[in-house]
C-alpha cells in the first residue's frame, strides 16, 4: 500500500453517517445526513476515506461498503484537488476492490474506476487500463465480463480519450483488434460487449477503427444472426452509426444491410427492433441519402407502420382505460417545466428561410435545430408524452414516419395508402389506433398529397373522438391537432361549418373527458388550434371559455398547467375580443381564486403568471379592476426574488434561488403595461421599493435570462407609458449600452435582442433631436453598427439592431447619416424579408431620412435598397411617398446613370420600380 493512512476519528465520523443514512424513514434525519457529507466533500483526503472503507473493511457489511463506493463515485472529481498521497491510495484501492469476493463491492469499484478513468485520462492511469484489457484473457469468467463492463461504459462515455498515445504506444492498437476478435467469444456476454465496444468508436472517426473497418463491418454481418439479441441490438446499434459516420462503406451492401434492418425491425425483442428502426430514422434524417432510401419505400414504410401499434407491455405501462380525472397526480408525473421569458423577434415572409422550427412529433425528440434565440422554449403543444416518458419503438417509427413524409411526400402516401385505409378502418382498436398516429406523423410533410383526401378523413377523425378506448380518443386529438392549419383556413362559410366548427366542438369536449390522457392531448390540441384559428374564434369564444373554466374545477395538477396554457394561448389568438364585459365575467372568477390559493414559492404560479400576462395584454383597459393586487404580488416578488439573490451572493453555499420566479413577474409586469399603460401610474408610484428601482437592479442581474425580460419591461414601458419611465432612462441607459455585444455567448442573445429592441422604442418616444437622448447615439450607434455588421450574431440580433438604427437615425437624422455608407447594404439584407409591421415601417422611415440627409451615402449599396424597398407589399402612405421622392430624385439627378444602373438589377426589380414607382 501507499504511504497514506486514515485518521481513525474522522474514518469513525464518515463511517457512523453512513449507517445512519440507511434509515430512509425520517426526512429531517436525511437532510441532516446530506448536510454532514456535502460538508464532507470540503476534506481533502475525504476521497481516501471513502476508498479505504470500500476496499480495506470487510468487518464492515457489504452494504455499507458499497454506500461508501457509490458516494466515491458521486464525488469523483474531488480526486483533482486531492494530494498525490491519497491520490495514488485511492487509485490501488479501487483496483483491489475490483477483485473483492463480494459482486457488490466489485460493482461499486468498477464505477469508481469507470469514473476515476474519466477524470484522470487514461494517459494519467495506465495501469488501470493495461490491467482491464489483462483481464479480457483472464480464465475467470466472471472477471473477464466485468473487466469488459467497465471497458464498454469508457468506450461509451468518453471513447476520444481512449485514442491517445501512451508511454510511445497507442492503446487502441491492440484494444481494437482484441475487441474484433472477442466478438467470436463463445460467452455470448463477451460477444456483446465486443460489437458495443468498437461502435463507439464509429463517431468519433477513429482512425485504428478505420484501419480495420472491413474486418469490422464483416464481424457485424457475421454476428447478424447471433442467437443472443444484446448482440443483434448491437449490431443494429453498430450500423446506425456507421451509415450516420460512413454511409459509403454500407452503400455496397445496402441491399443485404437494408433486407436485414427490415428484418430485425420486426424482432420479437424489442430493443433489437428499437435499435434497427433507428437505422430507418438515421437513413431519412440524411438528406444526401434520399436517392437510395427512395426505391426502399416500399418496404420500409409498411414495416414501420406495423411498428407503431401499441406492444403489451406499452398497454400494461399505461393503464389507459381507467377513468381517472378525479385521481390526484404524483409528483413524479410532473415533468420539470423552464420558463425561458419574452423574447422580441419579427415575423418574416414565407419565401424566407426561416423555417427552421422545432419540430417535435408524436414521440419525444426534435428533428430540427431550434432558432437561434428559442433555445430555452418548451414546446407544450406536441403530443410529446404520447405514452410513457421513454424512447420506444413505436414512437422511432413515428418519428421515422414524420421524416420520411418531410422527405418523399406524395410518394409516400402512395406506397400507404392501402395498408393505412385497412388499419383505420379496422375492427381491431389497437389498429385503428397505431392508424391515427401514422396520419398525425405524416401531416406536416405529406399535406399536399393528403389534402384531397381530408374531406373525409377529418369527420372520421371527429367520429372517432367518440371512441371507448381512451387512448384512441387522445391519439385522434393530437392527430387533429396536427391538421387544425387546414381546419381552421378562411375557405368559405361551408368548409368552415363543416371542417372548422365541428373540430373546436369535438376538442372542446376532449378537454372535459373524464381521462386525464385525453383532457391532455385535447387541451394541447385545442391550444394548436387556437394559435392556427387567431381571430377566427372570437365568434365562439363564450362556448369555449365556459369549457375552460369548467376544466379549472376538474383538472389535476398536472393538466392544469397545460389549460393555463391554453388560456394564454387562447387570450394571444383572439387578442381585444376579450374585452368584452361578459367574457371578462366568465374568466376571471377562476383565475383569481387559482392566484388567490398559491403562494409566492409555488411552482405552479408560473404557469399562471405567464397566463395572465397573455391575459393582461388582451384584456386591456378591462383588466383594470383586477391590476392592483396583481401589480402588488408581481412588485413584491421580484423584490423577494432580488433580495434572495443577494443573500445567495453574500454566502454561495446557500441553494440558488429559482430566477424562473423572477422572470415571469417581470414578463407579467410587461403584460400589464402594455394592457393598461399609463392607468398603472398611481401602482408604480406607490411602489416600495420603487419599481424603477428594482428594474435597473434586474438590468444588472448575472442570468441573462432576468436581463432579456427586463429589457422586454423597459421597451414596453417606453411604448406604453413613457413619461412614468423616462426621469428613470439615464439610469437604465449605462446598463442597455453595455449589453448591447456583437458577439454574445449564446445565452445571452436573447437578453441582447431585447436590449437592441428596447433602444428604438426609447429613441422614438424622446422625438426628434430631443438634447437629452442626443449624449447616447454616438454610444449606441457605435455598438449596434458591430452588431449588424457582424457575420456569426444571428439573424435576430441582426434584426433588432437594424430597426434600432433606422430609428435613432429617423429622429437623429444628422447625427447618424455621416455613418449611412458604414451599414446601408447590411442594413437591408437584415430587413428585406421582415413582414410588413410598424416597426419595419419606422425603421424605413429612419433610413430614408438618412438617404436624404446623405444622399451619397446609399449609392454603393443601391441595388439592395431598391430590393428592400420593392419587397415591400402595403408601405404606410408617408413612406410610399418617401420611396417615391428619393427615386425619382436619383433619376432627376443623373436619368442616364440611373438608367444604366437600374439596368443592372435583377429583372424582378427593374419590374417592380417602373409599375409602382415609374423609375
Amino acid at each position: 500500500m501507499t504511504s497514506w493512512t486514515p485518521q481513525q476519528a474522522a474514518l469513525q465520523e464518515i463511517l457512523q453517517t453512513i449507517h445512519e443514512s440507511t434509515d430512509t424513514r425520517n426526512a429531517a434525519v436525511q437532510r441532516s445526513i446530506t448536510h454532514k457529507l456535502n460538508n464532507f466533500t470540503r476534506a481533502p483526503d475525504y476521497v481516501g476515506y471513502l476508498a479505504y472503507i470500500l476496499s480495506s473493511m470487510p468487518q464492515e457489511e457489504d452494504r455499507i461498503r458499497t454506500i461508501a463506493g457509490y458516494l466515491l463515485k458521486n464525488n469523483a472529481r474531488l480526486i483533482l484537488r486531492a494530494s498525490p498521497e491519497v491520490l495514488a491510495f485511492a487509485k490501488t484501492a479501487v483496483l483491489a476492490a475490483f477483485s473483492d469476493p463480494s459482486i457488490m463491492i466489485r460493482n461499486a469499484a468498477a464505477q469508481d474506476i469507470v469514473a476515476f478513468l474519466g477524470i484522470l485520462e487514461p494517459k494519467n492511469w495506465p495501469e488501470c487500463l493495461q490491467q482491464l484489457v489483462h483481464l479480457l484473457d483472464s480464465p475467470n469468467s466472471d472477471q473477464q465480463e466485468a473487466a469488459f463492463n467497465v471497458l464498454e461504459k469508457a468506450c461509451e462515455d468518453y471513447p476520444r480519450k481512449l485514442e491517445v498515445e501512451i508511454n510511445g504506444t497507442w492503446p487502441l492498437d491492440y484494444m481494437i483488434p482484441k475487441f474484433i476478435a472477442l466478438s467470436e467469444h463463445p460467452n455470448s456476454k463477451m460477444r456483446a460487449h465486443a460489437i458495443a465496444c468498437l461502435s463507439y468508436f464509429v463517431p468519433i472517426g477513429c482512425q485504428v477503427l478505420y484501419a480495420h473497418i472491413d474486418t469490422f463491418i464483416a464481424c457485424l454481418f457475421k454476428r447478424a444472426s447471433d442467437e443472443d439479441p444484446a448482440v443483434r441490438r448491437h449490431v443494429c446499434q453498430a450500423l446506425v452509426l456507421l451509415l450516420a459516420s460512413r454511409p459509403e462503406k454500407l452503400m455496397p451492401e445496402m441491399g443485404n444491410v437494408a433486407e436485414y434492418m427490415l428484418y430485425s425491425t420486426k424482432d420479437k425483442h424489442e430493443n433489437v427492433a428499437l435499435e434497427a428502426c433507428e437505422f430507418w430514422l438515421t437513413f431519412a434524417e440524411d438528406p444526401d441519402l434520399a436517392p437510395y432510401l427512395h426505391p426502399l419505400l416500399g418496404k420500409v414504410a409498411p414495416v414501420l407502420l406495423d411498428c407503431m401499434v401499441y406492444s403489451e407491455d406499452d398497454l400494461l405501462w399505461l393503464q389507459g382505460d381507467d377513468e381517472d380525472a378525479a385521481v390526484p397526480d404524483k409528483d413524479t408525473d410532473i415533468k420539470p417545466r423552464h420558463y425561458g421569458g419574452k423574447a422580441h423577434g419579427f415575423e418574416h415572409e414565407a419565401n424566407g428561410d426561416d423555417s427552421s422550427q422545432k419540430r417535435v412529433g408524436a414521440y419525444g425528440e426534435e428533428l430540427d435545430e431550434g432558432d437561434d434565440d428559442d433555445f430555452d422554449d418548451l414546446d407544450d403543444d406536441d403530443f410529446a408524452d404520447d405514452m410513457s416518458t421513454e424512447w420506444n419503438l413505436r414512437k422511432c417509427a413515428a418519428a421515422a414516419l414524420d421524416v420520411l413524409a418531410v422527405r418523399f411526400g406524395a410518394d409516400l402516401l402512395n406506397v400507404l395508402l392501402e395498408p393505412l385505409k385497412t388499419k383505420l378502418w379496422s375492427d381491431d382498436w389497437l389498429q385503428r389506433e397505431s392508424g391515427i398516429l401514422a396520419l398525425g406523423a405524416m401531416a406536416e410533410g405529406c399535406i399536399d398529397a393528403i389534402e384531397p383526401h381530408l374531406p373525409l378523413l377529418i369527420p372520421y377523425l371527429i367520429n372517432t373522438l367518440n371512441d371507448p378506448k381512451p387512448l384512441v380518443r387522445s391519439i385522434t386529438c393530437w392527430t387533429l391537432g396536427r391538421y387544425a392549419s387546414w381546419c381552421t383556413q378562411p375557405i368559405s362559410e361551408e368548409h368552415k361549418n363543416q371542417f372548422f366548427v365541428p373540430t373546436l366542438e369535438g376538442l372542446l369536449r376532449m378537454v372535459l373527458d373524464n381521462n386525464k390522457r385525453v383532457q391532455e392531448a385535447g387541451c394541447s390540441a385545442f391550444a394548436t388550434l387556437e394559435e392556427d384559428a387567431g381571430p377566427e374564434l372570437a365568434p365562439y369564444l363564450e362556448p369555449v371559455l365556459r369549457n375552460l373554466v369548467f376544466a379549472f374545477d376538474k383538472y389535476q395538477h398536472k393538466n392544469m398547467l397545460i389549460l393555463y396554457d391554453a388560456v394564454g394561448t387562447l387570450a394571444d389568438a383572439v387578442g381585444s375580443a376579450l374585452q368584452n364585459p361578459t367574457y371578462v365575467d366568465i374568466l376571471m372568477p377562476p383565475l383569481l381564486k387559482r392566484w388567490s390559493k398559491l403562494k409566492d414559492d409555488d411552482d405552479d404560479l408560473i404557469p399562471l403568471l405567464e397566463c395572465l400576462a397573455s391575459v393582461t395584454i388582451a384584456m386591456g383597459p378591462a383588466f383594470l379592476p383586477y391590476a392592483g393586487p396583481i401589480f402588488d404580488r408581481c412588485h413584491t416578488i421580484v423584490h423577494g426574488s432580488l433580495l434572495q439573490y443577494q443573500a445567495y451572493q453574500q454566502n454561495p453555499e446557500m441553494d440558488e434561488p429559482d430566477r424562473s420566479f423572477l422572470v415571469v413577474a417581470l414578463d407579467l409586469l410587461s403584460g400589464l403595461t402594455q394592457g393598461l399603460g399609463m392607468a398603472l401610474e398611481p401602482h408604480i408610484t406607490r411602489s416600495q421599493p420603487n419599481l424603477f428601482e428594482l428594474l435597473t437592479v434586474c438590468l444588472k442581474h448575472p442570468h441573462a435570462a432576468v436581463r432579456q425580460s427586463g429589457y422586454a419591461l423597459v421597451g414596453d414601458m417606453a411604448m406604453n407609458c413613457f413619461p412614468l419611465i423616462r426621469p428613470h432612462i439615464p439610469a437604465i441607459m449605462q446598463e442597455l449600452i453595455a449589453q448591447l455585444d456583437p458577439e454574445p455567448k449564446v445565452e445571452f442573445i436573447s437578453a441582447c435582442n431585447n436590449a437592441a429592441w428596447a433602444v428604438g422604442e426609447i429613441a422614438l418616444r424622446y422625438g426628434r433631436d430631443d438634447p437629452e437622448f442626443q449624449r447616447w447615439v454616438h454610444p449606441l450607434i457605435s455598438r449596434l453598427i458591430p452588431i449588424l455588421l457582424h457575420p456569426k450574431a444571428p439573424r435576430s440580433l441582426h434584426e433588432n439592431a437594424a430597426v434600432s438604427i433606422g430609428r435613432i437615425g429617423l429622429m437623429h437624422p444628422t447625427l447618424v447619416a455621416p455613418l449611412l455608407p458604414e451599414f446601408a447594404q447590411a442594413w437591408c439584407q437584415a430587413l428585406y424579408e421582415i413582414r410588413d409591421n410598424e416597426e419595419k415601417d419606422s425603421a424605413f422611415r429612419g433610413l430614408c431620412t438618412l438617404v436624404q440627409t446623405n444622399p451619397a451615402g446609399i449609392m454603393k449599396s443601391l441595388l439592395w435598397f431598391c430590393n428592400a424597398i420593392v419587397r415591400w407589399n402595403q408601405p404606410s402612405p408617408e413612406l410610399n411617398s418617401m420611396f417615391q421622392q428619393l427615386l425619382n430624385g436619383f433619376k432627376q439627378h443623373d436619368a442616364v446613370g440611373w438608367a444604366a444602373q437600374v439596368a443592372t438589377f435583377p429583372p424582378v426589380i427593374q419590374e417592380r420600380l417602373a409599375t409602382r414607382y415609374g423609375v
